[in-house]
């Protein structure tokens, strides 16, 4: 064989060769998968070590603001760390968690945001039921609060939280209620929501990319109320996407008035329906009432 048959020969095993490490990769698909996807995309995914950005309504942007929280378990300067991921139906349990630093250092520092140092929200992936809750810190740092779950299913845990001297960060994770469950389909948009006796209604309209207000007028009995101060401010409100739980959290402009809507100041990330948490406060009870809303 001469040297040019030589050398064609060894270029052709090396094409079969990366032939069928491509036909291989593609088959197993990556191994480093996070919960946050390109933009537009919108699916699941699984913990990672993603960096996220920080961003509420009210406080200053940073470089970063506007995009959506929740996606991962970690950014570059925390990561969420929780020592048990199930559940059975319907048992009381504890949820303990640690936020740590780059190093591994558990962080014990943190600032009181919305008159709270932690909250602790948790919702099926089908965005089926909603919990929000306020762990309390221990002794070695660490935080716990006892979580009860109603149905299986899947449920993202997101812990939302300011560390001292450090961005507004919400990091999530998933846990499992054993049993077999059934995917709920999100109610289609409407404008009226009734909870407890008190009607909720919606106006405003999100849009990609836009800040837009958005108002909520609670009554009851047809007329409307005056809400009671919840959280240091008129209501709370947390949106997350439909697909991959992309998490906005923003809080209520003030204004002064009686029995008057409760607004806010929101910034969809992208076009697609969301699934509006808004909780108020009244003669001592805090209610919570569910939107769809559509943004295009």
């Amino acid at each position: 064989m001469s040297a040019v048959q030589r050398i064609v020969g060894f270029l052709a095993i090396l094409v079969l060769a990366f032939g069928a490490a491509v036909g291989i990769g593609g088959a197993v698909g990556p191994t480093d998968r996070s919960d946050g996807e390109k933009p537009g995309a919108h699916g699941g995914g699984t913990d990672s070590d993603k960096e996220e950005g920080a961003g509420h309504g009210g406080e200053p942007k940073s470089a970063a603001a506007s995009a959506p929280q929740g996606l991962s378990i970690a950014t570059a300067e925390a990561r969420l760390v929780s020592d048990n991921k199930t559940y059975r139906r319907g048992e009381v349990k504890e949820f303990r968690f640690r936020i740590v630093g780059p190093g591994g250092q558990t962080v014990r520092d943190f600032d009181v945001e919305h008159d709270k140092l932690m909250h602790l929200i948790a919702v099926r992936r089908d965005m089926a039921g909603f919990v929000h809750v306020h762990p309390r810190q221990q002794a070695d740092g660490s935080w716990s609060v006892p979580l009860r779950f109603t149905d299986p299913g899947t449920y993202r845990v997101f812990a939302d939280f300011k560390a001292e001297g450090g961005e507004r960060t919400t990091l999530g994770t998933d846990v499992f209620v054993a049993g077999q469950s059934t995917r709920r389909a999100l109610p289609p948009p409407q404008k009226t929501f009734s909870v407890d006796g008190y009607d909720v209604a919606i106006s405003g309209e999100g849009r990609a990319g836009e800040e837009r207000e958005l108002a909520f007028q609670v009554s009851r009995n047809g007329k409307p109320i005056e809400v009671e101060p919840y959280l240091g401010a008129d209501g709370h409100l947390v949106t997350l996407r439909e697909g991959d739980l992309a998490y906005l959290h923003v809080h209520p402009v003030e204004e002064e008035g009686v029995a008057k809507p409760i607004r806010f100041i929101a910034e969809y990330p992208s076009a697609g329906r969301y699934r509006l948490f808004l909780q108020f406060k009244h003669e001592g009870a805090v209610h919570t009432a569910a939107f769809t809303q559509e943004v295009r």
